[in-house]
């Protein structure tokens, strides 16, 4: 009996060696940047014909660092930067304006700094980044807002946040803008009484977001994200050469394809790039380039704000987005 429990678990341990994508995702704490996904995907869905811009880095001539924002939405009247705070547990707001969480389970608390304030000097830092890129930004369209996203928390005395604070239980119940008129609560929370924005303004903030300084991003399987800098890659001799034309100076966007394999012969993955054009949005099939590599290639790639370096094997991601 034991013979036959331990040939089971040899087979096992061979049929993941050889047929695991060698998932990542259990490496390391996506649950932050898949929040912000999450968002961003529900706020153009509320926001018919918005735009959401995920994970900028705005310089800041202050620090002389690049400034992270989490979420930019820009819809025509307004723009709105937005905090995404993925806490969970019991949040509750000090008189400094801090916050305090304390853990559903583990009976500890956790201080942070004071997020809606955080939020307006972000704001404030886009601002003059936008006009220096020559936008006349209206007086008063840019706000600011922090959305508490995750299901697990649970908010003490609600009523003593300031109104830029979006409760889980006021984002879930956010309904779509109707096309011909603002909602009583959207109104409330994101609109303020906006004057129209001038659709050339609208034109030119979007286009200078859409080749603003970005984190790079990996998707990964399951929907999830990863914001970070794309390092390089690691593996075999000739499968790093033949990737050697991504480069984020040329390459924009790269999506991973499994090949049907047959035997027990190492997978291998479709790699498809596309060159960076900021003339459209989009590539073309006949735009696409092509490289097959073996599905043990890893990228390696930093997470955003840490100084951790992570390896994710390419058969774990489906896509990787470049920032110029």
């Amino acid at each position: 009996m034991w013979f036959e429990i331990i040939c089971a678990l040899v087979i096992y341990r061979l049929y993941k060696l050889i047929f695991s994508d060698g998932d990542d995702v259990l490496d390391v704490e996506t649950s932050d940047s898949t929040a912000l996904f999450a968002v961003a995907d529900r706020l153009a869905k509320l926001y018919d014909g918005g735009k959401v811009y995920v994970g900028l880095r705005i310089p800041d001539a202050d620090t002389a660092s690049p400034q992270h924002i989490d979420l930019v939405l820009l819809n025509k009247g307004e723009a709105v930067v937005i905090a995404v705070k993925n806490l969970s547990g019991f949040i509750s707001v000090k008189p400094d304006g801090s916050w305090v969480s304390e853990s559903l389970t583990k009976h500890k608390s956790e201080q942070h700094p004071d997020p809606l304030a955080e939020t307006k000097r972000q704001a404030s830092i886009l601002e003059s980044y936008l006009e220096q890129r020559g936008a006349d930004l209206p007086e008063g369209y840019l706000s600011c807002k922090v959305i508490l996203s995750n299901p697990k928390v649970c908010t003490i005395q609600s009523s003593s946040f300031p109104p830029e604070i979006i409760t889980y239980d006021q984002w879930v119940q956010m309904k779509p803008e109707p096309k011909s008129m603002f909602s009583g609560w959207m109104k409330g929370s994101f609109r303020a009484g906006k004057k129209e924005m001038q659709e050339s303004i609208h034109q030119k903030l979007n286009f200078i977001l859409s080749t603003a300084p970005m984190w790079d991003r990996l998707e990964l399987k399951s929907n999830k994200y990863v914001l970070g800098e794309f390092l390089e890659f690691k593996g075999k001799q000739e499968d790093v050469q033949a990737l050697r034309h991504i480069k984020r100076s040329k390459i924009s966007r790269l999506v991973v394809q499994k090949t049907s394999m047959l035997g027990f012969g190492p997978s291998r993955l479709h790699v498809l790039y596309t060159r960076r054009d900021y003339r459209s949005e989009g590539a073309s099939a006949s735009e696409w380039k092509e490289v097959n590599v073996r599905s043990s290639t890893e990228v390696v790639f930093q997470l955003d704000n840490s100084s951790k370096v992570r390896k994710f094997k390419l058969s774990s991601i489906c896509s990787m987005s470049l920032s110029a």
